[in-house]
């Protein structure tokens, strides 16, 4: 058996719990990545789940799977069509002065040779809608956010949050700085809701993880 928790479970689906620092992708250096454990994620089908969508290296919490090629179809074109719910919590760097709101900023990428590549704020980017409300005043002046994403960019809620609030997530070493406190960028997928024709929706909602309860997140 796999010791990555799974979160819902039926024929065409898995929500696995996917840990904080494990990448989806193998990494060109080499490494553990969630590729080493799709075998065992075949839980007694022929063929091995399929991610859906991504979440990045840091990022903790709900990640879908597709048991079969026509099921990764329809799941791609729920996400293509916006019509899954993904709810996050992130814990920001600092204060949050209002109580919810609205980020729409365009994001694109860049990238450099001293700083490799980042998203930024970008008139000609693509179109980018993050909707937050803050959750919880945190000890040491930092703040539990809910975020929800329209849209599915890379980095989008890093990014955004970093713009709207003047402070990136706790631990963000790419549009922050690392912190003492933290081993990662602080970034959970707490929630999924994806429709679906004729069948139940998949729900699946993932438990606060340890680095956040320990900061007072609970």
């Amino acid at each position: 058996m796999t010791n990555i928790p799974i979160l819902f479970e039926d024929g065409e689906a898995l929500v696995i719990n996917k840990p904080a620092g494990l990448p989806i992708e193998k990494p060109r250096k080499g490494g553990a990545s969630l590729e080493d454990h799709l075998e065992q994620l075949k839980l007694g089908f022929q063929r091995a789940p399929q991610p859906v969508h991504r979440l990045d290296t840091d990022t903790s919490g709900c990640l879908l799977l597709a048991r079969n090629p026509k099921a990764l179809k329809r799941f791609n074109k729920a996400f293509e069509e916006k019509l899954v719910s993904k709810t996050y919590l992130g814990i920001v760097a600092g204060p949050v002065e209002e109580e919810e709101g609205t980020i729409d900023l365009a994001l694109s990428k860049i990238s450099s040779e001293a700083r490799g590549w980042r998203m930024i704020v970008a008139k000609k980017g693509k179109p980018s809608v993050t909707h937050w409300t803050k959750r919880k005043e945190l000890d040491g002046g930092i703040t539990l956010v809910e975020f929800r994403p329209e849209t599915g960019r890379t980095h989008q809620i890093r990014v955004h949050a970093e713009h709207a609030f003047g402070r990136s997530l706790l631990g963000d070493p790419v549009y922050g700085h690392k912190d003492a406190r933290v081993s990662r960028t602080m970034l959970h997928a707490s929630k999924l809701v994806v429709p679906r024709e004729n069948k139940p929706e998949i729900i699946a909602e993932a438990p606060l993880p340890a680095d956040f309860v320990k900061l007072g997140a609970e």
